[in-house]
């Protein structure tokens, strides 16, 4: 395994800081927050980055905070994100540091994404050993709870234009790769994410006398059952695409006809074209189906997260930073593509840039995330605070 020896002072620096990254670590997660309340945290991480002498802004997004170190001549300008918020989980880890507030937990490791860049942070103040502007961003509500995207929000409100990037960079821990391997992927990566509404009305009765009603139970189960031609018959077969049918309310007795049933579904693709047919045919296969069966149907479709894509020239520079950094043998790429998705996508649809995972371990006991027995594995702390630093002194290099 080859790593480059000016790479491994990154390493050894985060190794000193190890016991205070883990006690910064461990406060967050003891102190979970959900999207758009993360108050106490970006509090601390503002005090922080103040006391290391960036120039902080806060009320971002609510609770974003955006910190900037000028060094040189401020030219070239990189943008490094981390997320904030909590998960409503009750958290079953039985950790020490468990969480304090009931039904709210970190079971996604945003904590640990704090602290990391906290400490890459730390250590670029202290240096100082780049010439271009560093912006760091620390972004609430990335979990997308009832419909809102912390991203979006900064997007929105000007981050790029108050704060311009030549690239942007995030990273996520991931259960299921081996620990401290990086994982790269240029162009779709991760998927759109969808979700729709459907309204089944038909005309209730008597389940004796079904013959008097529009039965509105059967014209959903068929739907139900037609959905799954969207993927199987619409969208291309070497594309990804997923519909899922995850709930449906109607009725309250075996022997009566409701009036009306609701469904809740799923949608996601790696394609932006096929998340566009799926639309398109969702709306269009629903429609045909009710009426076939002399009901009709509404269909309230809400478009989530975008695709996320990877720029390829920031996904290569992001690789080589992590072959430099810890060796060849702990680098994957082309890691695969994943039918999750991620809020990231909306800044990368206006600023070039990489999202990476870091492997948090691959055996039968390693627990994944929003799981209630989660927990962010603390000897990542390391290896993603001096990826940061390296990545960044690497791209703002000093002339």
């Amino acid at each position: 395994m080859h790593i480059d020896m000016d790479a491994q002072r990154y390493l050894d620096a985060m190794e000193q800081a190890r016991a205070e990254l883990v006690a910064l670590r461990r406060d967050l997660h003891r102190h979970p927050e959900l999207g758009f309340e993360e108050h106490r945290t970006s509090t601390l991480v503002a005090r922080l980055l103040k006391e290391w002498g960036y120039r902080v802004e806060r009320g971002m997004a609510g609770t974003g905070v955006v910190a900037q170190l000028v060094c040189g001549d401020g030219k070239r300008r990189l943008g490094l994100r981390a997320d904030m918020d909590a998960l409503p989980i009750e958290e079953k880890s039985g950790v020490e540091h468990t969480s304090i507030h009931p039904g709210v937990m970190h079971a996604c490791g945003h904590d640990g994404h704090t602290a990391m860049l906290l400490g890459a942070a730390r250590f670029l103040a202290k240096t100082r050993a780049f010439s271009g502007t560093l912006n760091l961003i620390f972004q609430p509500a990335e979990e997308g709870l009832n419909g809102q995207s912390g991203a979006l929000r900064m997007v929105q409100e000007g981050l790029f234009e108050r704060y311009p990037c030549d690239a942007i960079f995030a990273m996520h821990n991931m259960p299921g790769y081996p620990e401290g391997h990086f994982v790269f992927r240029a162009g779709p990566t991760l998927a759109s994410s969808d979700s729709a509404t459907i309204v089944v009305t038909g005309v209730g009765g008597h389940g004796a006398h079904p013959h008097r009603s529009a039965d509105p139970v059967v014209a959903a189960a068929s739907i139900v059952m037609a959905l799954q031609t969207l993927v199987s018959r619409n969208a291309p077969p070497l594309e990804t695409a997923v519909v899922t049918v995850g709930a449906i309310h109607g009725g309250s007795a075996g022997n009566v006809i409701p009036d009306e049933v609701t469904m809740e579904v799923g949608i996601r693709a790696l394609d932006p074209d096929v998340r566009r047919l799926l639309e398109q045919r969702l709306k269009a296969l629903v429609t045909a189906q009710a009426e076939s069966y002399g009901v009709r149907a509404t269909v309230d479709y809400r478009q989530g997260f975008p695709v996320l894509v990877n720029e390829r020239g920031a996904t290569v520079f992001a690789c080589e930073t992590a072959r430099a950094l810890v060796g060849e043998a702990q680098v994957m790429v082309p890691g695969p593509q994943r039918s999750g998705s991620e809020d990231f996508a909306y800044m990368l649809e206006h600023c070039r840039g990489a999202y990476l995972y870091l492997g948090a371990g691959d055996g039968e006991e390693v627990c994944m995330v929003h799981n209630p027995s989660y927990d962010f594995n603390d000897r990542l702390l390391v290896t993603g605070a001096a990826y940061w630093a390296c990545l960044a002194e690497r791209f703002l290099v000093s002339e």
